[in-house]
């Protein structure tokens, strides 16, 4: 099985905890604009983020490089990754492959994808993100990219069984300002962005953001740009032995939230569920 290093942000967030207040002050500024703010000179990183040099040294150290040309190495060859397309994926994984059924290697990948991202994935943070979207207050609007739609598509449908306020966006983008038009502040949207990263999804985000809507990001390890207006990011293990990435990740972490958001609506959504069982019924649409 390929194992694939940490990402710089991935290091973050594992070490978090460890770092002083303005180590953590710099690493927020790398996060805010990943990986575009550590690639400048030592002395524009240590301004960005209102620190000092030696603090950029120490921090980047602690994060597990011999320095800051480490570094900066580390980021500038996660921005290569960030753009690779399906055709230079395969030559990728065809250097060096096992000699082992493309199953068992598969399977593997996907295991370790999974493991590798719970350990970023906060349990408070994934709390707080259930209760945002178990707020019947709130409209929370769902978007996806050209292949992380479906993934949309299956947590609005879930959603939406569960509660009243949840609206998906057409895949049309030239229909997208009229929803705009009718979000609120205090909305959620939540956007999948992985990959090559989207410009119009980044749009729409920075659209819904000056409304003062709360947003959510589903992402890849190399983290889409639109982190930087989220209020909740979960960066994700996306890479298997395919010229595609792995959508097995994202597709369990919505899920879990699904799971979760029926744990805390149960009492309320009940009788909705049952409603809608009883108009499927009218339907004749499912088999008895």
């Amino acid at each position: 099985m390929t194992r694939h290093m940490p990402t710089v942000a991935e290091r973050i967030r594992l070490d978090y905890d460890r770092l002083t207040r303005s180590e953590k002050q710099l690493a927020d500024t790398l996060l805010g604009n990943y990986p575009v703010a550590g690639l400048t000179s030592i002395t524009e990183f240590a301004k960005q983020a209102g620190v000092s040099s030696p603090t950029v040294i120490r921090t980047v150290q602690k994060l597990g490089f011999s320095g800051f040309p480490a570094f900066q190495e580390a980021l500038r060859a996660e921005l290569s990754a960030q753009f690779s397309t399906p055709l230079t994926k395969y030559d990728q994984w065809g250097i060096g492959a096992p000699e082992t059924h493309i199953l068992t290697r598969f399977a593997a990948a996907v295991h370790d994808n999974i493991q590798q991202s719970l350990k970023l994935v906060d349990h408070r943070e994934f709390d707080r993100l259930a209760d945002l979207l178990a707020d019947r207050k709130r409209a929370t609007h769902v978007i996806g990219g050209r292949l992380t739609r479906s993934i949309a598509d299956y947590l609005f449908t879930h959603l939406h069984a569960l509660r009243p306020g949840v609206f998906a966006l057409p895949g049309s983008a030239s229909l997208w300002p009229q929803h705009v038009l009718d979000m609120r502040k205090g909305d959620v949207l939540v956007t999948f962005d992985v990959r090559r990263y989207e410009r119009n999804l980044g749009e729409l985000a920075q659209a819904a953001h000056r409304k003062g809507l709360i947003v959510v990001l589903f992402t890849d390890r190399w983290i889409s740009p639109i982190s930087s207006i989220a209020r909740h990011t979960l960066p994700l293990r996306i890479e298997v032995p395919s010229r595609w990435d792995s959508a097995v990740v994202t597709l369990f972490l919505v899920e879990a939230l699904i799971a979760a958001v029926i744990e805390r609506l149960w009492p309320q959504a009940e009788g909705r569920i049952q409603e809608l069982e009883s108009l499927f019924d009218a339907t004749n649409r499912f088999r008895k």
